[in-house]
């Protein structure tokens, strides 16, 4: 299983990070790897991402359902492989340090089985920590200039 948990802090109060996550449309394409997503309701959406890791490159397609729902503080969420065998879940939160300042963290686990594993596994674990750095700073710009 590959596993990481990002953690950064933002000048701007937690209302304004909760405002900005909460809503996926404002925040999808800014994940990395992102080709597109499609929402089938307010708690499902569909997702294709791209991209080469180490050498090999991959798409794959996952189901996103929100399981965890705390307003103003915590996402959570489990990942389901709509191409290739995968689950994972996963967790976004922010958490008020000072009036003006919110911590924001970002967890995600995932595990690929099957035949596809084998490849996915290695992958995920290089590319996971990359991803969830990448995508936290390109949040805090977008909140930060919003």
């Amino acid at each position: 299983m590959a596993e990481t948990t990002y953690k950064t802090n933002i000048a701007v109060e937690q209302q304004k990070v909760w405002s900005f996550v909460s809503d996926i449309e404002k925040w999808a394409k800014l994940v990395p790897g992102y080709r597109q997503h499609e929402m089938l309701n307010d708690k499902e959406s569909t997702w294709t991402f791209g991209g080469t890791v180490a050498g090999i490159t991959k798409k794959v397609d996952a189901k996103i359902t929100i399981t965890e729902w705390q307003e103003p503080s915590k996402i959570g969420f489990s990942l389901e492989g709509l191409s290739d065998k995968f689950t994972g879940a996963g967790y976004f939160q922010a958490s008020e340090v000072s009036p003006t300042d919110t911590e924001m963290v970002m967890h995600l686990e995932v595990k690929a089985g099957g035949v596809a594993g084998v490849a996915l596994n290695p992958i995920f674990k290089l590319a996971l920590p990359m991803a969830a750095e990448k995508l936290a700073n390109r949040v805090v710009n977008k909140i930060t200039k919003a």
